[in-house]
């Protein structure tokens, strides 16, 4: 029923695309193995220092010793948590306060010089002041994933609003449309494709704001492996830390990668 809905040329254009599709996930994963078992060889011919630069076996049972030990879990659920809530806090307000901004034109050209300043701060600088207003609990981590990704979100979402097409505004507005009906009728649903770049953006953005969290204040958490590794001179644990953010991150992005296949789908 199918091959009837479409002409052969449409047909062999489309098996064309799944071939590169296949041939490129193949590269991919033949480049990782290739680049895994030169660093494995690497390290065990000591062609370079193992101690310095660990090989993926020592990777892997360091994480198992994690897991038997117990650790693993918790390490990676608080670390896990605090970038989740981070990301979605820091997502949603970046949204909202893009619309206020979008919505009042006054509001924006005051905020704006405070929002690239803002934005331009390196967040570390108020990391003494985060331990002082949050504590050394996960509150400073999350307030600190936040404030990393909140500046990129509003700027991301009112760039987005900002280039919806004057002419469809100007004519929604001879129509007698009001302005909350040009919001949600043109100037949210054209901005989607700049919110699904803002998530994949954010996501990053999460992931540095709560290592570096854990790298100012922690107990427990990705980045406190990776500080106490170094501390004590432990590099593969270092190393198994840094392969767990890498897995963890990949993951998160490619459940935005996911949504965004849905949206496009469903649009």
């Amino acid at each position: 029923m199918k091959n009837e809905l479409y002409s052969a040329e449409h047909l062999k254009y489309l098996r064309s695309v799944k071939k590169k599709n296949i041939f490129i996930n193949v590269a991919r994963f033949a480049i990782l193995a290739l680049l895994l078992l030169i660093w494995e060889l690497s390290a065990r011919f000591e062609w370079v220092n193992p101690f310095i630069t660990s090989s993926p076996s020592r990777i892997g049972k360091t994480i198992a010793e994690l897991y038997k030990n117990g650790t693993l879990a918790l390490h990676v659920g608080t670390t896990l948590w605090e970038t989740v809530l981070g990301f979605f806090i820091a997502v949603a307000v970046g949204y909202t306060v893009a619309l206020v901004l979008w919505w009042s034109e006054i509001t924006r050209k005051i905020s704006e010089p405070y929002l690239v300043v803002l934005n331009a701060l390196p967040k570390i600088a108020l990391g003494p002041l985060i331990i002082i207003w949050c504590g050394t609990g996960s509150e400073a981590i999350v307030f600190m994933t936040i404030l990393i990704g909140l500046i990129v979100a509003i700027l991301n979402m009112l760039n987005g609003f900002m280039a919806t097409d004057e002419n469809k505004l100007l004519l929604l507005q001879s129509m007698g449309a009001s302005k909350w009906q040009m919001l949600t009728k043109l100037v949210i649903p054209s901005s989607l494709p700049n919110f699904i770049s803002m998530l994949k953006i954010n996501v990053g953005m999460a992931w540095i704001g709560s290592i570096m969290g854990e790298y100012i204040v922690s107990k427990a958490g990705i980045g406190y492996l990776i500080v106490y590794g170094g501390q004590v001179f432990k590099l593969d644990l270092v190393m198994s830390a840094v392969f767990i953010l890498c897995v963890l991150a990949g993951v998160m992005y490619a459940l935005v990668a996911l949504l965004e296949k849905i949206v496009i789908k469903n649009r």
